[in-house]
């Protein structure tokens, strides 16, 4: 099947090729985005609608994964900041009781009783040597951990924006969606009423034709019932007429003679 695809491919494009010649690609991309077009023109509303709200959806777990990172940076910097508040102590510490050995020192004594526990010069020297070298080193490691805390802080920072970016556009977003869902069933309303007065007029028209054919039905049946039939309760003058403009012409016919000599 995805061979034959293939050969159908090559050979449209040959043949395309073979007619327009190196404008082949033009016209078939131009065809491409005719295509496109016509089947989005095809999509109705409704669907392009439901499809922005589960983009809007889809936005959703990256909130909720954004949160879950910005829990996770929150302890890390809290017991970040502790550590150092507690490293920043113990340097404090360490550094007054540097400072008071050094002190000590400076009285040139040769023996030295720190707690009930006497101590030679050479052993204070020592001691103080390899306070003052873990000192340092402290110190180097409390300026790690600021660096590490600074920029955990700001790593905090910038996810807790983009964080506050995500959801307010989300609800920017579902706003535009609930006043595009509302535009779009008061212009359905407005289609079903159009619609429905159009179908009204439809109907009263019809049934307006109707009615001016029935009348005129009835008009001509009245009017042949009056040209035909004696009207009711009239008295029947026109038969006697008749009887008698008959009787008359008759006799005047049979005794035309007569009638000839009354004259004269």
């Amino acid at each position: 099947m995805i061979k034959k695809s293939i050969i159908t491919a090559l050979v449209v494009a040959c043949a395309s090729t073979f007619v327009f010649g190196r404008s082949a690609w033009t016209y078939l991309k131009t065809a491409g985005s005719e295509i496109r077009h016509s089947v989005k023109s095809q999509i109705p509303i409704e669907f392009e609608v439901k499809h922005a709200e589960q983009l809007v959806a889809d936005l959703v777990p990256e909130i909720q994964q954004a949160m879950h990172v910005i829990a996770e940076q929150q302890v890390e910097v809290e017991t970040l900041e502790r550590a150092v508040e507690s490293r920043q102590n113990q340097l404090t510490s360490q550094k007054a009781a540097i400072l008071a050995l050094r002190e000590s020192l400076q009285d040139g004594e040769t023996q030295y009783v720190v707690a009930g526990k006497s101590y030679t010069q050479q052993q204070v020297e020592k001691d103080l040597t390899n306070r003052f070298r873990r000192f340092q080193l402290a110190e180097e490691t409390l300026e790690r951990e600021q660096a590490i805390l600074t920029t955990r802080r700001a790593a905090l920072s910038a996810n807790e924006e983009h964080l506050a970016t995500l959801i307010s556009t989300k609800q920017d977003l579902e706003a535009q969606l609930a006043q595009l869902d509302a535009r779009m069933r008061s212009i359905k309303a407005a289609e079903a009423i159009s619609d429905s007065t159009l179908l009204d007029d439809s109907r009263l028209s019809k049934a307006k034709s109707l009615i001016a054919e029935l009348n005129k039905q009835l008009d001509i049946k009245e009017r042949l019932i009056e040209t035909e039939l004696p009207v009711a309760g009239s008295i029947p003058v026109e038969a006697e007429l008749n009887t008698e403009s008959e009787i008359s012409l008759q006799i005047d016919e049979y005794f035309a003679e007569d009638l000839a000599k009354q004259a004269l």
